[in-house]
């Protein structure tokens, strides 16, 4: 596979000095980018799978963490945000033309690993909507000996009456030629850089908030807004065939906050309910993102990942 040089923003991502990144290309022709922090002595590789609106630099601190229990971090750039390629002229809006395609974007990163060389074996860490793209990745036998998600979007939080809205919008403006459009509900503009710290959905730590902050006034060209009605639909139709599959045979362990307001708590506390030896740990206080806690959430979070890769480490 071809891997060519991509920019890479280490001061802002605050990761180990090893960082770096490359430019890879789907089989479809979109333009990714992942990158990664491979410090010497690396026991493993986690692939690490960011949720929507993210981008690879967000996980430096994350991969430092990792990096100190012994991991090396390969971080993704999903089509649509971060430096990958966008889909729809409007920049600022997340799109996907169907969530099998992100499905690509996990195959031309398991081949980057594997061109690079990075330290066996795999581990999986998946973050929101990373989680959905993970748990179909592992039902199509991704190699990894074990995953840990973080606020996985197994199920979007919102009413029932607005869930059955959001799938007839879905439709209708599909067959419409709508599609492409905000969806209603949601705004342009990137998160962070737009909604105050009080009450912010994120995190409870000011410090890790003014982090992302940081990030998107260093590089605008990491900043992404709300999704598109068709994102939605296809989300809402991915997240109900996942629900209705058997959990993958698979060691795990989830992390979900007693304040998560983005995903649907409900679905993981189903899947995780469902999942044979599956650990899901609840995270007092916390909201979505559990990596960019409190620091004795973010210890907590990190040290019973390393623990469950451990476990499941063939020596």
């Amino acid at each position: 596979m071809s891997l060519q040089s991509a920019p890479f923003y280490g001061d802002a991502a605050q990761g180990p000095a090893d960082g770096r990144a490359y430019w890879l290309t789907a089989e479809d022709g979109v333009r990714l980018r992942v990158a990664l922090w491979n410090p010497s002595g690396a026991q493993g590789t986690v692939l690490l799978f960011p949720g929507r609106t993210e981008y690879a630099e967000k996980y430096g601190r994350a991969a430092a963490d990792f990096a100190q229990r012994g991991y090396c971090t390969l971080a993704i750039d999903w089509r649509g945000q971060g430096l990958a390629d966008r889909l729809l002229p409007d920049t600022m809006l997340g799109h996907v033309g169907r969530f099998a395609d992100y499905q690509l974007d996990v195959l031309a990163m398991t081949r980057a690993a594997e061109a690079l060389g990075l330290p066996r074996p795999y581990f999986l860490v998946a973050h929101s909507m990373g989680g959905c793209i993970g748990l179909r990745a592992l039902h199509q036998g991704l190699g990894v000996q074990a995953a840990a998600f973080s606020a996985p979007m197994w199920g979007i939080k919102m009413p029932a009456a607005q869930r059955m809205a959001a799938w007839a919008i879905g439709w209708v403006a599909t067959q419409l030629g709508q599609a492409n459009r905000l969806a209603p509900g949601t705004k342009r503009s990137a998160y962070v850089a737009s909604e105050p710290f009080e009450n912010n959905t994120l995190t409870t730590d000011v410090e890790m908030f003014d982090y992302m902050r940081q990030h998107l006034a260093q590089v605008p060209g990491f900043a992404l807004g709300g999704p598109t009605v068709h994102w939605v639909y296809a989300a809402l139709a991915e997240m109900a065939a996942l629900a209705r599959l058997p959990a993958p045979p698979m060691p795990c362990i989830t992390f979900l906050g007693t304040n998560e307001r983005i995903v649907c708590p409900g679905a993981i506390h189903r899947q995780m309910g469902a999942w044979p030896g599956g650990q899901l740990v609840i995270l007092p206080k916390a909201e979505h993102e559990v990596m960019m806690e409190q620091p004795h959430l973010r210890g907590q979070v990190f040290d019973q990942t390393a623990a469950l890769f451990a476990a499941n480490h063939p020596h």
